[in-house]
């Protein structure tokens, strides 16, 4: 049962992809959560999957560059970590501007706010930190739309300009775009107003 079960752990581990972080959780639609407990320790152990920390893992992606395994993926980690504790997640801060590619800056940590407990974990290659959620503004907004409010908050009116509306506009599809000016109405109005104006196609106001 132990070897079949393993085997159907591999399977889901290579469909969803190099890159991908996932805890024994994930996988209890398949075995118990011992068994995938036993499986992921032993296929870190032969090197099929990475252990990342205690109770997460990856499926490493292999960088031609380095010669080696890359680095595990930051926000893979936070979310794995989150669907394991069942909390919902939103990337504030530098972290959203990296996620959405409006700066190239690596934030020292990653922050998240989470309806979650505050918490803080650190593996060997960085630093994640949970920030229990106040703000209603993350409230009942899709994830991208979410992330997108959080990095307009981080930039500040002032910062927003086309080099921003472009990197933002490279990110979301006419359908993301659509839902955000859907759903941003009650955020702070001249973050509305960007989301807008971004679905509309137009560079922001000056």
């Amino acid at each position: 049962m132990a070897k079949n079960a393993t085997g159907k752990i591999v399977a889901k581990v290579c469909d969803g992809g190099r890159g991908k972080a996932f805890t024994p959780k994930d996988f209890l639609t398949l075995t118990s959560h011992e068994t995938a407990r036993q499986a992921l320790a032993r296929l870190a152990k032969e090197g099929t999957i990475r252990r990342v920390m205690r109770g997460v893992y990856d499926y490493p992606r292999y960088s031609s560059f380095l010669n080696a395994p890359s680095p595990a993926d930051p926000d893979a980690i936070a979310h794995a970590i989150a669907r394991n504790h069942g909390w919902s997640i939103v990337p504030t801060g530098d972290t959203a501007l990296n996620l959405l590619g409006v700066s190239t800056h690596v934030p020292a940590q990653w922050v998240y706010l989470s309806d979650g407990p505050a918490k803080q974990y650190e593996w060997e290659g960085g630093k994640i930190t949970f920030k229990h959620r106040t703000n209603k503004e993350t409230s009942r907004l899709s994830p991208k739309t979410a992330l997108v409010v959080q990095a307009l908050k981080r930039l500040g009116k002032e910062r927003v300009d086309e080099s921003v509306v472009h990197a933002l506009r490279s990110k979301l599809d006419g359908k993301d775009r659509a839902r955000a000016a859907r759903e941003a109405r009650y955020a702070t109005s001249w973050v509305y107003e960007v989301i807008r104006q971004l679905a509309e196609g137009k560079a922001p106001d000056a």
